[in-house]
């Protein structure tokens, strides 16, 4: 069992599970266009090739900077699997929205994926749900099951190690948000030094940090300086005093990891 991790900036990610069928497909939060409405993007778009031809769309919460109804149309008529209150919004929109619970969705032939818990209260948006929840994938090849936990934007609240049971044991690869798009981070979010504690509550063996070092609002990206890049580096130092037996993976946008191996 195989597992490539494509980080497209933001909280967009792209998951490539090689199962015996083939390669399927995931991404998550899709983010594809050069803006979000007020929000700037750092960098080019993310290259077509990277996310087209996706299975599926995992999509955690409505804010706009992670249910961007363009980037969604472009990846065609794909599922969108999200809470069920999303999914009827989305189904309004003329999107394929999927309604998940607390059990497990066939995906695909080997894949399925089920939402975990998140809270994330702030920023109520009058004309949109407000439901969040981060996302666990398991892959059923091989041995004992390939687990990836997208986590979706959330705070830090109790109970969240029970993730780790939800998940059947064991975390192989987390997608933890470790920031935001301002210098100040806002409520219902990570910080870097809590992202490391959650790893090490829940038991994560790759943690690969998104939600940060993408975005901005026009005028903010210089101010203060260097406040875009210091937060993946932050996480990276904070696994290491936190949760050290978990290892921190740092991508570029663009930029993938590949995890082989991962049901020995």
């Amino acid at each position: 069992m195989s597992v490539a991790v494509t980080w497209l900036g933001h909280s967009t990610v792209v998951l490539d599970l090689t199962t015996p069928d083939g390669t399927v497909r995931l991404v998550t939060d899709p983010l594809l266009h050069r803006h979000a409405g007020l929000l700037r993007r750092r960098g080019r778009r993310p290259l077509t090739e990277a996310w087209l031809g996706a299975d599926a769309a995992l999509l955690s919460h409505l804010h706009h900077d992670h249910a961007e109804l363009r980037s969604l149309r472009l990846l065609g008529d794909v599922p969108v699997l999200t809470a069920p209150a999303n999914a009827r919004w989305l189904r309004g929109k003329g999107l394929r929205g999927v309604g998940l619970d607390d059990t497990w969705h066939e995906v695909a032939r080997w894949v399925d994926v089920r939402l975990a818990p998140a809270v994330h209260a702030h920023r109520l948006m009058p004309h949109r749900p407000n439901t969040a929840s981060g996302h666990l994938v398991r892959a059923r090849v091989g041995g004992r099951p390939v687990t990836v936990w997208a986590v979706g934007d959330t705070e830090h609240f109790p109970g969240i190690a029970h993730v780790r049971d939800l998940a059947g044991g064991h975390v192989d690869i987390a997608l933890v948000p470790v920031h935001g798009w301002g210098p100040r981070l806002s409520g219902g979010h990570l910080g870097p030094a809590q992202a490391a504690e959650v790893c090490a509550e829940v038991g994560v063996r790759v943690a690969v940090p998104v939600h940060w070092g993408t975005l901005h609002v026009l005028g903010a990206r210089h101010l203060p300086p260097g406040w875009m890049d210091h937060a993946g580096r932050a996480f990276a130092a904070a696994v290491q005093r936190h949760a050290p037996e978990t290892r921190a993976v740092l991508l570029r946008p663009g930029e993938s990891y590949q995890a082989a191996g991962l049901d020995a």
